[in-house]
């Protein structure tokens, strides 16, 4: 093969591996990002709460009990879209959902669960985004699925639906149930 050849031959190769490598990041599912934490325990952490004099929300108030812990923002499009399943799934016994504000001022975060409902027995706020990070946050919405020791043992991505909370969240939480035994 003459330089020539070679030349024309290089960047056709480099587009094709280009292209083979796009082709294969697009079939990746962007909600099946992994996370570090899972068994182990959640991170220590200390929130405030969202109302003055209320309860914030510590590492230790996660534990004892099956706790689903929502990452959620006012400014959060897709925030919005889950509260619906949030409020649903707030009502079923068994489930304790602890929310933390993400990122977002309280009044703001007080006024987004004044008009959309409030699902959670309490609710941490996060300003600075430190328990995110510490938690693995990628983005808002994220929800938690922390067992009676405190372990992370489920992490979801994006808004939850009535789908997600009844083909992942409830059987999770009653096989983490069923494997803690009576109290």
């Amino acid at each position: 093969m003459t330089p020539r050849r070679l030349a024309f031959l290089v960047p056709a190769v480099l587009f094709a591996a280009l292209l083979a490598a796009f082709a294969v990041g697009l079939r990746h599912d962007p909600r099946l990002l992994p996370s570090a934490l899972i068994n182990r325990p959640a991170p220590e952490f200390t929130l405030p709460g969202l109302e003055d004099g209320a309860a914030g929300l510590t590492r230790k108030d996660l534990e004892g009990r099956v706790s689903l812990v929502n990452f959620f923002a006012s400014w959060c499009a897709p925030c919005r879209e889950e509260q619906p399943a949030l409020m649903a799934l707030a009502h079923r016994p068994g489930v304790t959902l602890e929310g933390i504000a993400y990122k977002d001022s309280p009044e703001a975060s007080r006024r987004f669960l004044d008009r959309l409902g409030n699902p959670y027995a309490r609710v941490g706020v996060d300003r600075d985004g430190t328990t995110g990070i510490n938690f693995g946050v990628y983005g808002v919405p994220e929800t938690y699925v922390i067992d009676t020791a405190g372990h992370i043992r489920y992490r979801h991505v994006g808004p939850l639906t009535e789908q997600d909370v009844k083909e992942k969240i409830l059987p999770l939480v009653e096989r983490i149930v069923a494997s803690a035994g009576p109290a």
